[in-house]
């Protein structure tokens, strides 16, 4: 595969994904996020790998800046090393991410949860803590969703691709977009 050969598949894929279906799932996340932001409460962000730099830079963009001056809002990712080091030691890695909201989540805060499979174990499981809590899921996934798409209130797929970074791609342009709605909504 050459090198323009990536932008061309990179571009099918975004005119793929880019449906009204999936611009109002963006649109329904951001006022689920808008929402409970402008009632004090807080948004988490997770994933693994890529995923995980995913939700540091949505979390990042949030409490500092995008594209204009405004309030910092509270979001968090849950990327703590010494935290994901100690629970992974003494529960497993597949805990990381709920132990963190078990102990920091409240009612009508927000996980945003990413995995290109919609399988990771470990963000599954903070979903099941989430929900337990009463926050609202926003689920970036890819492929077929996989167990994460019955398990967020909205549920955000990028189209299939045999390849995980096509996902992420998706991924980040919606982060963008979620973050502009936020910035452009929030009281």
């Amino acid at each position: 595969m050459g090198i323009a050969s990536h932008f061309i598949e990179a571009g099918k894929i975004l005119v793929q994904f880019s449906t009204e279906e999936n611009f109002n799932k963006i649109e329904n996340a951001g006022k689920i996020i808008v929402e409970s932001l402008n009632k004090g409460n807080k948004i988490y962000a997770c994933g693994n790998g890529g995923s995980m730099c995913d939700a540091m830079h949505f979390a990042e963009e949030l409490t500092g800046r995008y594209r204009g001056d405004r309030k910092a809002i509270p979001a968090l990712a849950i990327a703590d090393q010494s935290h994901m080091s100690c629970v992974s030691n003494d529960y497993g890695y597949e805990f990381v991410f709920s132990r963190f909201l078990e102990a920091f989540g409240t009612e009508g805060d927000i996980l945003l949860a990413i995995s290109t499979s919609g399988n990771s174990a470990n963000v599954l499981n903070a979903i099941d803590v989430a929900k337990s809590k009463g926050m609202k899921v926003i689920g970036l996934t890819g492929k077929d969703g996989g167990k994460m798409k019955s398990t967020c209130d909205v549920e955000i797929r990028a189209p299939h691709s045999p390849f995980a970074d096509r996902a992420q791609e998706i991924h980040i342009k919606v982060i963008h977009c979620l973050i502009d709605y936020i910035e452009k909504n929030i009281d």
